[in-house]
């Protein structure tokens, strides 16, 4: 399907892509990987032919349709949504015009002979109408658009009513109904909600085009790709498997090629060590001229740059109350536009919560109303004891003073940290030696993200609001904002459509589903079990008039289909059970274990209590004090673990109360 043979593309003085060669069959999923800045989207216009490479050679078949989504996208003017949709194969739009100028000549009248030949013409068009799939394009076309997200009133609007997110989605579900053979799509879920994202995902695996596609979503191109380039400073790679399998390879091939190096370092210094003791002696003259051809020809073993880890540690909020946040029976509007009504939710110390529903649901409204960034119509917001809130909104960076460096702008939220300190956590978001100076007027929309969440954590709030922290984040930046949320010693709630970062973070998913909030424990792997069985044994159970309605089981009969249900509701309930246990085997664990270290502190404790009871204690020489101070330690000892058994008790309390109300 398409042949790239060594191209390489230079731009001003840096070299983006080098001697890059590669193939693309028919059905191929390639992912396209490596930091952001490093050639990927020049990479795609460069197969696209919208821009030129310097050297190599690109070779495609003269039948082979390409489609491109950009990240960025100019609309067109005076079309509808719809209209625009469908306007994707002109072959298709000639030969409806063609159809539409002989029906008109045909209503008009013409002699026999012409109008047989006509009719016939009309025969052959309609039946390559067909072939071209023009009967059901509009179906096909509105079906797209309902699973990218658009609402069929929408489908009238005029294109240029749209906000630039949803351009992106409307030109992205041109180029799927257009089908191209390949589909070159950059960043291509930005713009998506997790709905939309997951409904692109499974029409990407039942397409006939090839992808390649430029992703910093790991789970999206776990699911997807079967091969991924990786361009990083200007070296082009290619590995088979999916994302996870890259990762691993690319660090035995690292250390594979460390080895080498070594061995290739070893034999230079040898030859140059031969070479100057006997560069002077006219009798190893040919042995000398020998080795430094030797040297000319030697390839060297070329290695990219990795960053130096950098370990770090934000500095500890203050510690908050139990119940971070609250609210109770909230009403939201916009106008006429109910968004919740009587909605109430606590947030407490140390939950993890991340929020999901479709698009439209109101997850920004929710995490703006705990914010205290929107009003509530009605209810009760309350904001717990010591609680600091710092809230991360979309698009928030732009809000960064322009005329300052990254330094100067950490620096103003860095309170009591030193210089040397702010640098070392600018480094941990990856702004590392002189790019500390760099202007922020001169950064890129990831950069831009990644100071704003540094400075947030800088300014040392318990409890963090995040609306989509990773957009603009390449996958580097997605595994530092992790990290650094991991060490984040408070509480968060926050929305993003990223699954391996949900995975990793979340304790606790709310669905938010038409108003209303469920709250599940677990992370989004979680989530989709216990939402998926909670549906499921929705949908079998008998509804108010006592006759069944398993969706699967119609047709077979009351009797069976009612055996059919109590199988299923047996089934779900097993399976409640085991994801009930093992969410609550590390809690239970860990209650063992305070039990444990309780029990032989209290014994400690007893054996301290006697001595210091008993007389002949104080007349042995024993040194008291001593004794008197273990006693106390050991007292003190005696209540964190109180403590700590009391919080994992209540905590596991919670959890089965949690568990079965959002399972009846």
């Amino acid at each position: 399907m398409l042949s790239v043979d060594g191209i390489s593309k230079t731009i001003g003085e840096r070299t983006l892509i080098r001697s890059a060669s590669f193939h693309v069959r028919a059905g191929d999923c390639i992912g396209l990987v490596g930091p952001n800045g490093t050639g990927k989207t020049t990479l795609l216009r460069l197969l696209m032919g919208e821009v030129g490479a310097d050297s190599g050679t690109m070779a495609r078949s003269r039948t082979t349709r390409i489609g491109y989504l950009p990240q960025q996208w100019s609309p067109i003017e005076g079309k509808s949504v719809l209209a625009h949709a469908l306007d994707v194969n002109r072959q298709l739009q000639a030969l409806r015009e063609e159809l539409r100028d002989l029906e008109a000549e045909l209503r008009r009248g013409t002699e026999p002979t012409h109008a047989e030949q006509l009719a016939y013409r009309q025969c052959r068009l309609l039946e390559e109408l067909e072939r071209l799939g023009g009967y059901d394009l509009e179906a096909r076309g509105r079906k797209i658009l309902a699973g990218l997200g658009f609402k069929s009133e929408w489908l009238e609007r005029p294109v240029s009513t749209l906000s630039g997110g949803w351009l992106m989605r409307l030109e992205l579900a041109r180029l799927l109904l257009e089908e191209p053979d390949l589909l070159l799509l950059d960043e291509p879920t930005n713009h998506l909600d997790l709905e939309s994202l997951l409904w692109l995902e499974s029409f990407l695996l039942n397409t006939r085009s090839a992808v390649i596609l430029i992703s910093h979503d790991r789970a999206f191109l776990n699911r997807l790709v079967g091969r991924v380039f990786e361009l990083e400073q200007g070296l082009f790679a290619e590995y088979s498997g999916n994302y996870d399998a890259y990762v691993k390879e690319k660090a035995l091939r690292r250390e594979t090629l460390l080895a080498a190096k070594r061995n290739q370092d070893g034999q230079v210094r040898q030859i140059e060590r031969f070479i100057a003791r006997n560069r002077y002696r006219k009798d190893r003259a040919r042995q000398v001229q020998s080795r430094i051809k030797t040297l000319d020809r030697m390839d060297q073993i070329e290695l990219a740059e990795t960053a130096a880890t950098v370990r770090f540690q934000f500095p500890e909020p203050v510690r908050s109350g139990r119940r971070v946040l609250e609210l109770e029976a909230v009403d939201k509007a916009y106008g006429d536009y109910p968004v919740y009504t009587g909605v109430s939710l606590v947030v407490e110390r140390g939950d993890r919560i991340a929020l999901l529903g479709p698009n439209g649901a109101g997850k920004s409204t929710l995490l703006k109303v705990l914010a205290g960034v929107e009003a509530i119509d009605r209810g009760r917001r309350c904001l717990g004891s010591s609680v600091q809130l710092g809230y991360y909104a979309q698009h928030q960076w732009e809000q960064l003073d322009s005329s300052k460096t990254v330094l100067e702008e950490a620096q103003g939220v860095a309170g009591d940290l030193t210089r040397s300190q702010v640098r070392g956590l600018l480094g941990a978001f990856l702004f590392r030696g002189d790019e500390v100076e760099k202007p922020v007027a001169v950064l890129s929309g990831g950069e831009k993200a990644r100071l704003t969440l540094v400075k947030l954590l800088m300014a040392r709030p318990n409890l963090l609001l995040l609306d989509e922290p990773t957009n603009h984040l390449d996958i580097a930046s997605r595994e530092v904002l992790e990290n650094a949320l991991l060490e984040f010693a408070g509480t968060l709630c926050f929305i993003s459509h990223d699954r391996e970062f949900i995975n990793a973070i979340a304790t606790k998913i709310l669905v938010i589903e038409a108003g209303q909030l469920h709250l599940l424990p677990g992370n989004y792997d979680d989530f989709e079990r216990l939402w998926r069985a909670r549906v499921f044994a929705a949908e079998a159970l008998p509804d108010s008039a006592g006759s069944p309605v398993a969706r699967s089981e119609q047709g077979s009969g009351p009797d069976a289909s009612g055996r059919r249900g109590e199988q299923v509701r047996k089934r779900v309930e097993a399976q409640r059970r085991n994801d009930l246990y093992r969410l609550k085997q590390p809690q239970a664990q860990r209650l063992r274990q305070v039990e444990a270290d309780l029990a032989a502190v209290h014994a400690r404790l007893d054996q301290l209590s006697a001595r210091l009871a008993d007389p002949a204690t104080y007349s042995g020489g024993e040194d008291i004090k001593q004794l008197q101070l273990d006693y106390r330690q050991c007292r003190l000892e005696a209540e964190r673990l109180s403590r700590a058994w009391e919080e994992v008790s209540l905590a596991l309390e919670e959890l089965e109360q949690q568990y079965f109300c959002s399972s009846g």
